[in-house]
C-alpha cells in the first residue's frame, strides 16, 4: 500500500507543474496561427506595416515558445518518477502519442521556428508564409498526441487489458485516435488558445494605441485579433458544448459534478446557476435554479434523464462488489495462469475490475473479500469527484467565455465603424482582459482532470495505486524546488515580455498621439 500522503504530493507536483506549463501552451497554439493570418495579408497586400507586425509578434511568440517547452520537458519525466504504476499499467498505449509529440515539439517544431525567425532575408515571400503556417499546424498537432494521451485517460478506447501482464495493450491506433473524446478536446483545446491569442494581441494594442505609439500598427492588430478572437471564441462555446455532452455520456459522475446534481429529477431538470454543493450531505446548501433548462443543456433532449450523484454511488456501490469478483480472479491467475475458471470469472466481471481496486485500498489485511459494507459504501463513495471544485472551476470557465464573446462583439461593432481609438474606456479594458483566458484555460484543465478523479484512467485504474513509492521527504522537496523553479521561469517570461512591448515594433509609427493620452 502507498503511502496516501505520497499519492497526496504526487498528484500535487504533478498539478503544479501541468498548471505552470499551460499557462504558455493557449498562447502558443493560438498566435502561430494569428501570425500567418497576419502573414498571409503581408503576402497578398505587400504592404511594410504587415510585415513589421508579423515581425513584432514573432518575437513574443518565440519567447512564449521556448518557456513552454522548458516547462514541458519535466511533465513527461513525471509519468515514470511520480507515476511508476501508472506508466506500467498503459505504457503500451500511453507511449506512442507521447513519442509522436516529443519528435514534432523538438525536432519539427523548433526547425521550423528557426526558419521562421531568421529566414526573412533568405527565403521568398511564399516560402516564408508556408513556412510560419508548418510552424503554427506543428504546435498545434503536438497539442493533438497529447490530448489523445489525455482523452484515452478519460476514456480509454482503443485497447484492452491482459490479465497476465497486467497492462493495457493498444489494440486499435486509429480508435485512440478518433475517439469523440480527443477530437472533441483538440478542437475545444485549440480554439481556446486562439482566443487567449486575440485577447492578448488585442490588449497590447490597445495599450498602445492609448499612448499614441505604433497607432497604424496597433489598429490594424487590433482589427485582426477582433475578427480571429469572435469566431474562436464562438467555436470555443459550440465545441465546449460538444465536449460536454461527449464527456457526459463517457463521465456521468463528472457531469453530476459539473451541475451539482445530487438526485436524478424528472426531465426536464433545472438548472444549477450559481450552488454551494456539500459533498458530506451530499446535497446544496445553496441554489440559485432555472427551471427546465438543465435537460436541453446537456442532453440536447427534453426527456432525458440527468443521472444525479446518489443514484449513481447506489449504482457504483453494486459495481464495486462486482469488481471485487474480477480483482479475486485476478489473484487467481497470477498464482495459476492457466486457471481456466479464473478466466472465465474475470472475463465476465472485467467491466468493473477498477470499482474493485478502488476497493482494494480499504482491505488492511490484502485480502479485499474481507471487506465489509461500510468499507464498500465508502469506496463507492469515492468514485464521485470534488463536486465543489469541479462545479466552480466549470462555472468560472463558462463565465469568462461568455465574457469575452461579449467584449469581441463590441469591438467588432467599434472595429467596423473605426470607433475604437476614440473609445478610451474600451481600450483601459483589454489589457485588463489579458489573464481572463490563461484563467479560464485553467479553469477547464482542472474541471477535466479533478472531475475524472478518483482515476487516473476512468473506471479503470484507480489514482491511489497509480503513485510511485517514493517517501515523503522526497517529494515534499522536490515539489518546492519545481514551484520555486517554475515560478522563476514565469517571471522570466513576464519580464522579457514587458521588455518587449515597451520596446515596441521597429520603425515606430510617426504618428499624433491621441488626445488625452498622457
Amino acid at each position: 500500500m502507498i503511502d496516501p500522503l505520497v499519492v497526496l504530493l504526487s498528484r500535487w507536483q504533478f498539478a503544479a507543474t501541468a498548471l505552470y506549463h499551460f499557462l504558455f501552451v493557449p498562447l502558443t497554439l493560438g498566435l502561430g496561427f494569428l501570425l500567418a493570418a497576419m502573414e498571409t495579408v503581408y503576402v497578398l497586400g505587400g504592404r511594410e506595416l504587415h510585415r513589421r507586425m508579423v515581425e513584432f509578434w514573432s518575437k513574443l511568440f518565440l519567447v512564449n515558445f521556448a518557456l513552454g517547452v522548458a516547462t514541458g520537458l519535466t511533465l513527461e519525466f513525471e509519468f515514470g518518477t511520480n507515476w511508476a504504476f501508472y506508466s506500467t499499467f498503459v505504457g503500451d498505449v500511453f507511449g506512442a502519442p507521447l513519442a509522436i509529440e516529443a519528435l514534432m515539439a523538438f525536432f519539427l517544431e523548433s526547425t521550423l521556428i528557426g526558419l521562421m525567425v531568421f529566414g526573412w532575408k533568405r527565403l521568398s515571400r511564399m516560402q516564408h508564409l508556408v513556412i510560419t503556417y508548418l510552424v503554427a499546424l506543428g504546435a498545434n498537432l503536438s497539442a493533438l498526441w497529447i490530448l489523445v494521451a489525455n482523452a484515452f485517460m478519460q476514456d480509454p478506447r482503443g485497447a484492452h487489458f491482459d490479465p497476465l501482464t497486467l497492462r493495457m495493450e493498444l489494440a486499435s491506433l486509429p480508435a485512440l485516435l478518433f475517439s469523440e473524446e480527443a477530437q472533441a478536446k483538440f478542437v475545444h483545446t485549440s480554439l481556446a488558445g486562439y482566443v487567449t491569442a486575440a485577447v492578448y494581441v488585442m490588449g497590447i494594442s490597445a495599450w498602445y494605441m492609448l499612448r499614441g505609439r505604433h497607432l497604424a500598427l496597433a489598429r490594424r492588430s487590433f482589427r485582426v485579433a477582433t475578427l480571429f478572437g469572435l469566431l474562436s471564441c464562438a467555436g470555443v462555446i459550440t465545441l465546449g458544448d460538444a465536449l460536454g455532452y461527449v464527456g457526459g455520456h463517457a463521465q456521468p459522475a463528472k457531469l453530476a459534478a459539473m451541475e451539482a446534481a445530487w438526485s436524478t429529477e424528472p426531465a426536464p431538470a433545472a438548472f444549477n446557476v450559481v450552488a454551494w454543493p456539500d459533498q458530506a450531505r451530499q446535497d446544496n446548501r445553496y441554489a440559485l435554479r432555472i427551471p427546465f433548462l438543465l435537460t436541453p443543456l446537456v442532453t440536447h433532449t427534453l426527456h432525458q434523464p440527468v443521472a444525479g450523484a446518489r443514484e449513481l454511488v447506489a449504482i457504483n456501490e453494486q459495481r464495486v462488489r462486482d469488481g471485487l469478483l474480477a480483482v479475486g480472479a485476478l489473484r487467481r491467475l497470477a498464482a495459476d495462469p492457466h486457471d481456466a475458471r479464473a478466466r472465465a470469472t474475470f472475463e465476465q466481471h472485467q467491466r468493473n475490475l477498477g470499482f474493485g481496486l478502488l476497493a482494494q485500498r480499504y482491505a488492511a489485511d490484502g485480502d479485499p473479500a474481507r471487506l465489509g459494507e461500510a468499507e464498500l459504501h465508502q469506496a463507492a463513495l469515492d468514485s464521485l469527484p470534488d463536486v465543489f471544485a469541479v462545479f466552480w472551476s466549470f462555472r468560472l470557465m463558462v463565465a469568462i467565455a461568455l465574457g469575452l464573446f461579449t467584449y469581441f462583439m463590441l469591438a467588432l461593432v467599434y472595429t467596423l465603424r473605426d470607433q475604437v481609438h476614440r473609445r478610451r474606456w474600451f481600450l483601459r479594458l483589454a489589457p485588463c482582459l489579458i489573464p481572463l483566458p490563461f484563467l479560464a484555460s485553467e479553469c477547464g484543465w482542472l474541471t477535466a482532470e479533478l472531475g475524472r478523479q478518483p482515476w487516473t484512467v476512468y473506471e479503470l485504474l484507480p489514482t491511489w495505486m497509480s503513485a510511485s513509492g517514493h517517501g515523503v521527504g522526497e517529494l515534499a522537496f522536490s515539489l518546492a524546488v519545481f514551484a520555486a523553479l517554475y515560478t522563476v521561469f514565469l517571471v522570466i517570461d513576464v519580464a522579457l515580455q514587458l521588455r518587449l512591448v515597451r520596446g515596441g515594433p521597429r520603425e515606430a509609427d510617426r504618428a499624433t498621439p491621441l488626445r488625452g493620452a498622457h
